[in-house]
């Protein structure tokens, strides 16, 4: 490229990614502060402001607005889905809102055009700054988003002054730079050449943007300062903004790869949404830019910048004297590089608006659609039978937020879900054992493939918490982390000790060992005892719902081991008093077993009681 050294222009990248790099840095700490700031609160709203898809919209769009990351709310809306506090249809609600919520970012950045950032972002970062070292964990987030919301600016500021501007190297005495930048626009105009066709080629150049940087908000920085700095005309960058749209659905649908069902289907729904938009606005792409210029004033093209308006603008910059023919190509340039970002940000805010409009009431045909494309499979590879609670699976999470504040719902969801499988695994213990006379042989299977789930399920649950404490969480937060890796370490062991009941049970009548109707009765009494345990803690493992009582909960555990102790000694002397030997040992094994889950139920308690 003429006299450009291979260095100088490694240099001048590595400036570009630099800037980018603070830009996404900024991104994250900003997003990341808000959420723990208001994480809490996000998590209400999200929980009890989406009954209907109309609510759905305004929710997403209000929490992308306020975490500033698209990916974040939709990570946010799988995590309510999985633990069922969001049904799918409100999901796709949340979506919608979402991609009109990410627009506010191409707003932001359209400003940049507007006043120097640089200006407010040091002084941003410079107030955040103190409350980053303040022990008050609200302070401290709330110092984290502001440096993050400086160094956004900041970032923006850099990759703006990074990227240079075509005017500036064009009067460059470099012929170089006047090299460079003819090569480069040269390439440019040939792509742009195709008519309709370009519009494809820089469609999928958005896509493979979006992909490369992994955020749809970097790519639509980086689309605007292009646009800021002269190297793409409008049109290019309309079709870039299409293919982002499209980019951060594949950036999603990869991230579901190994998910859940739940985060699978969001994924589809996202990405067909998203794909039926960039269908019909390519159908009316040049009419819909034609459109924009009566809503917004500003020309976009400098054919239709007048001499008048050009004059006025060299006269604004300190222009004096008659203008020479240059001068005036060069003002009309400026002045549509000055008005591009802004028609590009209602480009972007309209797309998603009239797409909104058009599908929204076709919300419930697109959860049947994501639903019958990605059907739940067994092991066999069959479908399970609806309502079965043998189809209560977790195939693991794939998408995980970035950071664990967000995570916290999904965890509580799925450690209710283990509690409730536990408990029907003891009921089914139960039922296998008062009935000895009935073929339970079905149900028992299905006993058997709950533990298996229950163990699958303990493991994914500990995996995303060890997640969560990767993260730097508010201190309450971080409690309720701990809280909930103990919780589901006892519950797996209930689970154990629930499958060695079944056995014993099925043992028993397999090999016709009878009890006595007394020893029968005692077992019932012993069972509800520990029913009332389970009910206990249940009632309590949401957070919100306060903490249970330890003085009621060790009161059952001493009720429990008198029993095992007075039930023990009778099995004892009716193992000397009888020749029912085998079935006396099943017995006494029966009341272990029931008494280690009154164990792990005490201590279940204590966790979420956080006691040591």
């Amino acid at each position: 490229m003429g006299n450009v050294t291979t260095w100088e222009f490694i240099v001048r990248f590595l400036y570009i990614l630099g800037g980018l790099g603070i830009f996404l840095f900024g991104m994250r700490v900003m997003s990341e502060g808000i959420q723990k700031v208001a994480g809490e609160g996000m998590r209400r709203i999200m929980a009890t402001m989406t009954q209907n898809r109309f609510f759905g919209l305004f929710t997403g769009l209000l929490v992308t607005c306020l975490v500033q990351s698209s990916s974040a709310t939709t990570v946010m809306v799988v995590s309510f889905v999985n633990a069922q506090l969001l049904t799918l249809m409100e999901s796709i609600g949340v979506i919608m809102g979402a991609n009109l919520g990410t627009t506010l970012t191409g707003w932001i950045i359209a400003s940049i055009g507007k006043f120097s950032l640089s200006k407010i972002a040091l002084p941003i970062i410079g107030i955040g700054l103190p409350f980053v070292f303040m022990s008050k964990p609200k302070f401290k987030h709330t110092g984290e988003f502001l440096v993050g919301f400086g160094l956004l600016f900041f970032g923006l500021s850099e990759l703006k002054n990074a990227v240079p501007d075509v005017k500036s190297l064009l009067k460059s005495a470099d012929p170089g730079d006047q090299a460079m930048v003819a090569d480069i626009q040269g390439m440019i105009e040939y792509l742009n050449s195709f008519g309709f066709g370009s519009v494809i080629i820089f469609l999928v150049i958005g896509v493979l943007l979006t992909i490369l940087v992994q955020s749809s908000s970097a790519a639509m920085g980086i689309t605007i300062i292009l646009a800021i700095n002269g190297w793409i005309n409008f049109e290019i960058a309309a079709a870039i903004v299409l293919g982002e749209n499209i980019g951060t659905t594949v950036t999603a649908w990869l991230a579901s790869i190994g998910a859940n069902l739940n985060a699978k289907r969001a994924a589809r729904a996202h990405f067909i949404f998203n794909i039926a938009g960039v269908c019909w606005m390519l159908l009316l792409f040049y009419p819909f830019i034609g459109m924009l210029d009566n809503i917004m004033p500003g020309a976009i093209y400098t054919e239709d910048v007048s001499r008048e308006e050009a004059i006025v603008y060299l006269g604004d910059n300190g222009f004096a004297g008659e203008p020479s023919a240059k001068d005036l190509a060069g003002a009309k340039k400026a002045i549509v590089d000055r008005n591009i970002p802004l028609h590009l940000s209602l480009f972007h805010t309209l797309f998603n608006l009239a797409n909104i409009a058009l599908l929204i009431g076709f919300t419930p045909h697109l959860g049947r659609l994501v639903e019958r494309i990605v059907q739940p499979k067994t092991k066999d590879g069959k479908t399970p039978k609806p309502g079965s609670l043998a189809a209560l699976h977790y195939e693991g999470s794939g998408v995980l937020p970035k950071t664990g504040e967000l995570n916290l719902a999904l965890v509580e969801g799925e450690v209710n879900r283990l509690a409730a499988i536990t408990r029907y695994m003891f009921e089914g213990f139960v039922e296998v054992f008062e009935h000895p006379e009935e073929d339970k042989s079905d149900f028992i299977r299905e006993l058997k493939e709950l533990e298996d789930k229950c163990d699958e399920l303990a493991f994914e649950v500990t995996q995303t918490l060890i997640h969560c404490t990767t993260e730097s969480l508010a201190g309450e937060r971080a409690l309720r982390v701990a809280s909930m890796l103990r919780v589901t370490a006892e519950l797996e062991d209930i689970g154990d000790c629930c499958n060695r009941l079944v056995q014993l049970a099925h043992r028993k009548y397999r090999k016709n060992r009878t009890l006595p109707i007394e020893t029968q009765r005692e077992i019932k009494i012993f069972s509800e005892q520990i029913l009332d345990f389970m009910e206990l803690y249940q009632s309590h493992l949401s957070e919100g719902s306060g903490m249970p009582d330890i003085k009621k909960a060790e009161a059952i555990e001493d009720r429990i081991d008198a029993s095992r102790k007075s039930l023990r000694k009778n099995a004892v002397r009716r193992m000397k008093e009888t020749e029912n030997l085998k079935a006396e040992m099943i017995y006494v094994d029966i009341l272990n077993e029931m008494e280690r889950i009154g164990n792990d139920s005490l201590n279940v308690v204590h966790a979420l009681n956080h006691v040591v």
